[in-house]
């Protein structure tokens, strides 16, 4: 049986960490959001058992276990004890390394995939917990839709999709080391955000309110290195966006405009000195 998936890119409207674990790991806030940036993950399984194959289109991606969906194929193939074989091609349209949470949202994408074609009757709930043994934003993928995320990222609020808005993501020729960014956090020195008062706009469709309570407290950690990240944002800003950001650890930066004429301005302006720009709608 072969089934194909789209894997959606998320954002992080806001992102901040109040805190760290024992185990050194943050615990998370923060409100994300998918755009139709998307990979397409087609999964099939087949007779040849103990065997996991990986394509992709992309030369920047391992195809064996240190890819996130060979991992989310080997985790539910072992849970549930299937003996079948299974082949993913993933058609990669998400940058890759840019904060957008691609290869999670390629592993969930498998985890949907296999769920139906094992008819496992796994809910999303049920999903995301077996999600969160991969990467931390993969339970959140598994929904791709406004939540609000805490915790590891297990813990997942889903808020009303009324954001019908146009955005411009643009990633440098930057690389940022995610690990590296979360050991150089100062938790005495964050700026920390009011989701709440985020997320009540949100749910009240104030959308003018809303940008002012969007950010992302890992900004001037990463920016510290890379100061050619705040360069985009500024630039993205005074060519007229609602909000510009950074995603994750970066670099990406995306801009969010209300109308799809000012968000092709930003896309047209920027292309001289960033040339993986995309305009796309929130989902």
């Amino acid at each position: 049986m072969l089934v194909t998936e789209k894997a959606p890119a998320k954002l992080n409207l806001s992102l901040d960490t109040p805190m760290r674990y024992f185990d050194g790991s943050p615990r998370w806030d923060m409100v994300m959001a998918s755009a139709d940036l998307a990979d397409y993950v087609t999964v099939e399984t087949h007779s040849r058992p103990a065997t996991i194959k990986v394509y992709t289109d992309s030369g920047f991606l391992p195809n064996d276990q240190r890819n996130l969906a060979y991992q989310a194929a080997h985790i539910l193939r072992s849970r549930f004890h299937c003996r079948e074989g299974v082949t993913i091609r993933i058609k990669k349209n998400i940058p890759v390394a840019a904060g957008l949470g691609g290869g999670s949202s390629d592993a969930a994408a498998v985890l949907r995939a296999l769920n139906r074609i094992w008819r496992l009757g796994l809910s999303q709930q049920e999903l995301a917990k077996v999600a969160l043994t991969i990467d931390s934003d993969v339970p959140y993928c598994v929904y791709s839709r406004l939540a609000h995320v805490t915790g590891h990222g297990e813990q997942i609020e889903l808020l009303p999709d009324n954001l019908h808005y146009w955005v411009v993501i643009a990633k440098q020729q930057t690389s940022v080391s995610t690990p590296q960014i979360l050991r150089q956090i100062n938790y005495e020195k964050l700026e920390h955000l009011d989701n709440k008062r985020l997320i009540a706009c949100l749910k009240a469709q104030d959308w003018r309110n809303a940008v002012k309570y969007m950010g992302n407290v890992l900004e001037p950690v990463t920016m510290q290195s890379h100061p050619e990240i705040r360069r985009l944002k500024d630039k993205m800003i005074s060519l007229g966006a609602d909000v510009a950001q950074m995603s994750g650890t970066g670099p990406t930066v995306f801009a969010i405009c209300h109308t799809e004429s000012r968000a092709h301005r930003i896309q047209n302006s920027i292309r001289g000195f960033c040339r993986d720009v995309h305009v796309v709608t929130l989902l």
